[in-house]
């Protein structure tokens, strides 16, 4: 008899996912131990529901429960080095530990009516987890919209400074993503259907044989399925429609982009690049460092932003994995071939422990982001001037003046002012619009200059930004927090 080795150390490969990325918890729902005690339980809930028709006995069921736990991947895994099947495997396993029960165990069923229940319920267990953790990340996002809701910042368009907003606002972009994806998420999980017991090609043919009658088959099914607590599909082929793991994985995917998006631009405002010189840097943002935190085996200084690369990357990898789960889907020919098998072993557990690991690092970046005011501030110096100048435009044309030939008053001004910044000088902008006569002749120079200050021009900014913590807060069902007076 051929030994196989279930011991795995170090010496060989193992998945990063095995014990470097995703949580305990979500490990073992995808663990073989598990799959394979839902697999007991999916034969025990199919003997139990036979018994009732009388095709079992209660002896031979007591038998089977009563090992149903019993799981010895040992020597599934030595049968299965002969028999090359790893189900029947542990069906020859678990019928070995029962010499009551074990004689009727699998009646009238195919594999996949027994592995595709169990991945059901996997895949259902696993987004449950996937939506605690959200529910934690959007908790925290909604207390630090919340906290920046009032906090003036400049924005940016196509990586060039554009007008103000603020730093709740701007994070309450990111938690409406996240709340979309809360929604697809749930959705999906509630629609969650097992194969039920329809046999090798989805007919039935073998339970309406056994018990005489299509009624009886289906209510057979019914009986099994609510012992699982599974709704099933009503129409199946060996398989359930492989379109539903490319549901779940979708939503994943859509998830891990929203928060690839939060951790690119957290990249971004942690970044000193300057723009110009004046500026100085941005830095705005930071990722919480540990106090013996290395960000660099060559420069001690380093502070690199690795849980926002780490989430991106993993990010990244998640997205192609609806690809093939889409393949596995369309390619899945006439009543199902096999080809989905070995690749599903892989992209399920990694989609969602990949998700977990997201989910996990962004939640510690969320609770400890630091936003640095001063640098804030210092940027919205820099820019917001030119971006109230819109501001500006606005009153001029209410007190008088002819729109077109304001805006090519202030243009010509904005340039001049820029091209002074470009050289290390002090923003001119302000002297430079108080003081000129087309301007002055509808607003005083005092008026000029606080119409350019940026730093209340930020719209409902700080409003809207509450009303999405609410809006997040009422989702979680949780309390929202009184806004500062």
């Amino acid at each position: 008899m051929t030994k196989t080795n279930t011991s795995f150390g170090h010496e060989t490969y193992l998945s990063p996912f095995t014990w470097r990325y995703g949580g305990q918890a979500m490990r073992e729902l995808w663990s073989e131990v598990h799959k394979r005690r839902l697999w007991r339980r999916a034969w025990l809930a199919l003997a139990e529901a036979q018994q009732s028709f009388g095709l079992v006995t209660a002896e031979q069921v007591a038998d089977l429960r009563a090992h149903v736990d019993d799981v010895d991947i040992e020597r599934a895994h030595q049968i299965e080095a002969e028999i090359r099947h790893d189900l029947m495997a542990e069906l020859q396993t678990f019928a070995g530990q029962c010499p009551v029960g074990g004689p009727i165990l699998h009646l009238g069923a195919t594999s996949a009516d027994v592995e595709d229940n169990a991945d059901a319920l996997r895949l259902r267990a696993a987004l449950d987890l996937v939506l605690d953790r959200l529910t934690t990340l959007l908790q925290s996002l909604a207390d630090q919209i919340h906290r920046w809701a009032d906090t003036p910042a400049m924005a940016f368009t196509h990586l060039q400074p554009a007008e103000p907003t603020t730093v709740g606002y701007r994070l309450a972009q990111y938690g409406q993503d996240l709340l979309m994806d809360f929604g697809e998420l749930s959705r999906v999980r509630g629609e969650i259907r097992g194969k039920g017991l329809k046999g090798a090609v989805g007919t039935s043919a073998s339970y309406v044989q056994l018990l005489g009658s299509s009624a009886a088959a289906q209510e057979l099914e019914a009986r099994v399925m609510a012992a699982l607590d599974l709704p099933a599909f009503p129409v199946a082929t060996q398989t359930y429609p492989r379109k539903q793991d490319w549901l779940a994985l979708n939503a994943l995917a859509g998830l891990a982009g929203s928060l690839y998006k939060f951790a690119f631009d957290l990249r971004l405002l942690q970044s000193p690049l300057p723009i110009l010189p004046e500026a100085r840097a941005l830095g705005e943002w930071a990722e919480p460092f540990g106090r013996r935190q290395v960000g660099s085996s060559a420069m001690p200084f380093k502070r690199n932003p690795i849980n926002a690369e780490n989430i991106d990357s993993l990010a990244r990898y998640l997205a192609a994995l609806p690809r093939v789960a889409w393949d596995n889907a369309a390619h899945s020919l006439l009543e199902r071939t096999l080809d989905d098998s070995a690749n599903r072993r892989l992209i399920l557990p990694q989609a969602f422990l990949a998700t977990d690991e997201i989910l996990s690092r962004a939640t510690r970046l969320v609770r400890g982001l630091q936003i640095d005011e001063a640098a804030t501030a210092r940027t919205l110096n820099v820019y917001g001037t030119f971006a109230a100048s819109e501001r500006l435009l606005m009153e001029l044309v209410k007190a008088g003046a002819d729109r077109q030939a304001m805006h090519e008053v202030i243009r010509s001004h904005s340039m001049a002012a820029w091209a002074a910044m470009a050289t290390g000088q002090p923003n001119p902008l302000p002297d430079r619009l108080s003081a000129d006569p087309q301007v002055t002749a509808y607003l005083p120079p005092d008026r000029v200059r606080s119409l350019l200050h940026a730093a209340d021009y930020v719209g409902d900014a700080a409003e809207r930004a509450r009303q999405m913590a609410e809006r997040i807060n009422e989702a979680c069902c949780v309390p929202t927090p009184q806004s500062p007076p």
